[in-house]
């Protein structure tokens, strides 16, 4: 499925750097163009950890949604997928629980035609794509609605994308959350300079300057978005410490990384 924009008419911009394609470039994939890894390079050496950063939200991503998955979630929806990268989060839910059932939103073009990619889970599940924006929840959440079911819990997670939306974000996400039902999860990972100052200020700047908005945010306002949820445990901990596995551990060994993380459940 696909909403927004046409598949025919969405139009790819490789005149310009863009966010999905730039994090690509970090995670060491193909689908990014030369403005992006000139972006990629710059930011990197303003701020040495984005490419472990990059990696450690990866990594979050799959034990979280392993931990939704094995308690019992059978909903996913993912908002700001990105372009893919394996296993991605259908693969690691449906092996857990094959029946899961999966939706991806995002509104690159470049993603669009990677959409295939993301649609091959099990028999049992589903996976489905959504071509549209994250400021668009009915959008969003009407054609959601034909895979999922709403009345049921479903797990929203939105991994490294909230420090691209402006101060209006907590009230989208309200939006988002209202809609879910009783038992769902809302996973979240976003940049502070909490933990990095100077660094990371220096590649807000750059990724400003490339016409991308960009908003590292202290621990309390990243809190917030969890208000009248309750958080699992370990609650709000910088990314590689949220339940970590040996992997983890060895990583946080290089330092830590300046984001946060967290899972909540809706009471």
């Amino acid at each position: 499925m696909t909403t927004g924009r046409d598949a025919a008419t969405a139009h790819l911009d490789t005149s310009r750097p863009h966010s999905a394609r730039v994090y690509d470039w970090w995670l060491g994939g193909k689908d990014n163009y030369p403005v992006d890894e000139e972006l990629g390079r710059k930011i990197l050496a303003a701020d040495p950890t984005v490419r472990r950063g990059a990696r450690a939200n990866r990594r979050f991503m799959h034990r979280a949604t392993r931990t939704l998955a094995q308690a019992g979630v059978r909903q996913f929806l993912d908002i700001g997928t990105g372009i893919p990268t394996e296993p991605n989060l259908h693969q690691v839910a449906q092996q857990v629980v094959a029946e899961a059932r999966v939706v991806y939103a995002d509104n690159d073009p470049i993603v669009l035609r990677h959409a295939q990619a993301l649609l091959h889970g099990t028999e049992e599940g589903s996976t489905d794509y959504v071509h549209a924006d994250v400021r668009d929840p009915d959008v969003i959440l009407a054609h959601a609605a034909e895979s999922l079911d709403f009345g049921k819990p479903v797990a929203l997670s939105l991994i490294a994308l909230t420090h691209y939306l402006d101060d209006e974000v907590h009230g989208l996400l309200a939006r988002y959350t209202e809609a879910l039902a009783p038992g769902s999860h809302l996973v979240l990972s976003q940049v502070t300079s909490d933990l990095n100052r100077e660094s990371v200020e220096r590649a807000a700047g750059l990724f400003q300057q490339s016409g991308t908005p960009f908003f590292p945010r202290p621990l309390a306002e990243f809190s917030r978005f969890f208000d009248g949820l309750e958080l699992l445990g370990p609650g709000v901990i910088p990314v590689s410490g949220w339940r970590p596995e040996p992997e983890d551990v060895a990583a946080q060994a290089e330092g830590i990384v300046p984001v946060y993380a967290g899972v909540a459940r809706k009471p």
